[in-house]
Parts: C-alpha cells; structure tokens; sequence
C-alpha cells in the first residue's frame, strides 16, 4: 500500500476530501491530505517539502509546468470557483448588488471578514487590492476580521464577530450557518481556477495519476457544482 501525499489550495478541499476515500476503497492506497493557502503551499514547494499530487491556482501550476516542476501531461485544471458575498443566515440583508452599494455596506458594517493576505490565500490577496482601489483599505482593516483560510471567515461571520465575509464560495458552503448573498458585484466579480498535477520528484506517480483520475471522473461532475465549483474538465 502506498501512501499519496496531496498538498491543495482550500478552494477545493471539499472535493479533495470527496473523493479521496473513493481512491482509497478503489485502489487500497492511503491519501495523505495538507491543505493551506496557496502562497503557503508555494512556499513549502519551494523549500524543499515533498509531495506526489499538488492543487494550486491555474497560474502557479502553469509556472511549475514550465519550469519542468511537473510530470509531463499531468496538469490539469479541476474547477473555478467565485468569490462571493456571505452575512450570518437570519441577519437583514445588505445591499450588494452593485459596486458602489457594497462599497457602502462594507463602510457600515461594523466589522468585515477575509482572508489574511498575509497568509498568501488567492481571494483574500485579490479583496485587500481591491479596497486599496475602491480607497477604503484603511477604513476597512481598522475593523478586519482576517482569517488563516477562508473557513474562518466564515465562521467568523458565524460567530458574529463580523457582519460580512468575503471568501470563496466554495469554502463559504462548508459552513452551515451562512446566507451567500452571491458573488462580488460588476467589474469587481473575481473567479480563480484551480488546477492539478503530478510532482516531477514524487516517488508515486503512477499511485498520484490514479488520486487525479478520480478526482476527474466526469460522473462527478454534479458534486463539483453542488459544492460551489464549475468543473473545468469533460
């Protein structure tokens, strides 16, 4: 029995923890599951860490590929997910759906939760450049509520220790609790694939090809979009 090692953004760590135990009846392999951000994850890649399959945005993996990083022909896009919108289910709903009216509820919310840019997640990276351009960056990190991933910014606004959250949608779905109000509005609508490949170093290839076959079985298609995520594969 072999042991696959996953290293994967959080975006898709619903699905990774899917359809992993489906590999391990199938095959009798173990998956050995590490999720992080992306900037994180990068930043063990590149200190040394090993791993046999990796999960990151579309375009680090690109650059991992080119610079031969990764088994060849095994780089292949999983799904795309949105950053949307979420309040505690219940609470009075603001208006959101242009870019000036969340613009206004971000500035009367008492308090708003992302993910820390800090930590290197894509979304969360994506909202900070986006207050500095929409000018209230100062106003909004003065009352931040900054999650590690963007399951705590969810249970963030859960909990009640912020008014709004920001994340993917995806990760928003794996915490009961929430309204998602839908995806940020107009120009300012941001959506990140996440893509998957074999590890050039891993001792497991072939173990690693059969995780990734399964993870893109198309009769799994329904599940990708029922957690939020459009498959990027047939």
């Amino acid at each position: 029995m072999a042991e696959i090692k996953v290293m994967s953004t959080g975006a898709v760590e619903p699905m990774v923890k899917l359809f992993a135990p489906i590999f391990e009846r199938d095959t009798g392999h173990k998956a050995s599951l590490n999720f992080g951000t992306a900037g994180g994850l990068r930043a063990r890649l590149d200190d040394g860490e090993q791993a046999d399959l990796i999960i990151l945005p579309a375009a680090a993996m690109e650059a991992m590929d080119k610079a031969g990083r990764l088994v060849a022909g095994t780089r292949m896009d999983l799904g795309r997910t949105v950053t949307g919108i979420a309040i505690k289910e219940g609470a009075p709903a603001p208006d959101v759906a242009t870019p000036g009216a969340f613009k206004n509820a971000l500035i009367a919310a008492r308090a708003v939760s992302f993910t820390d840019p800090a930590a290197g997640g894509s979304s969360g990276t994506y909202f900070a450049k986006l207050l500095q351009r929409m000018g209230i960056a100062e106003e909004i990190n003065k009352k931040a509520v900054l999650g590690k991933r963007g399951y705590e910014v969810a249970r963030a606004v859960v909990d009640g220790r912020a008014e709004i959250g920001t994340t993917f949608i995806s990760e928003l779905l794996t915490v009961p609790g929430l309204r998602i109000l839908g995806p940020l509005p107009g120009e300012l609508y941001f959506a990140n694939t996440y893509t998957a490949g074999v590890l050039a170093t891993s001792q497991q290839q072939d173990e690693a090809k059969a995780l990734l076959r399964v993870l893109t079985n198309p009769v799994g298609r329904e599940k990708w979009i029922a957690a939020g995520l459009e498959p990027a594969f047939p």
